[in-house]
């Protein structure tokens, strides 16, 4: 069998995801984030508190991760926990003052992130680029 002229699509499109997300990543940290914390920050920015399971489940990620994301941010006071009075082994958490003016900034940061990682692109080939990568998950699934 002889090696392919390209990369796998697979290995590219880990590679390309790696770059950008740490490109991102780094545009946050620029302003006082992370990914995770951006993640939690706009799950909550519906002013309503959200248990820290329905957090998880929003966020994508594990409930002892989250904890330790979460413990953080109560600490950085960007967000705040307290016990559901329905259910007192639930723990409910909020965003602060704080954490909506870093909501804030990380969204101008992410929108100028894209902006740049629009950069070149018109309009038809960035639709067409969101179908391929549809495709392509939806192939991955």
């Amino acid at each position: 069998m002889h090696s392919p002229a390209a990369p796998p699509i697979g290995l590219y499109v880990a590679q390309v995801s790696k770059v950008v997300s740490r490109a991102f990543d780094e545009c946050l940290a620029a302003e006082g984030g992370s990914l995770p914390v951006w993640h939690v920050l706009v799950a909550l920015t519906d002013g309503h508190a959200a248990s820290q399971r329905e957090l998880a489940e929003q966020v994508g990620i594990q409930d002892a991760t989250l904890t330790h994301h979460l413990n953080a941010m109560e600490a950085a006071r960007l967000v705040t926990r307290r016990r559901d009075p329905r259910n007192r082994r639930v723990h409910l958490v909020e965003l602060t003052t704080e954490g909506e003016a870093l909501h804030a900034r990380l969204r101008e940061a992410a929108a100028a992130f894209d902006g740049r990682l629009r950069g070149g692109f018109t309009d038809d080939e960035l639709t067409r680029l969101r179908e391929l990568l549809t495709r392509l998950r939806d192939n991955a699934v």
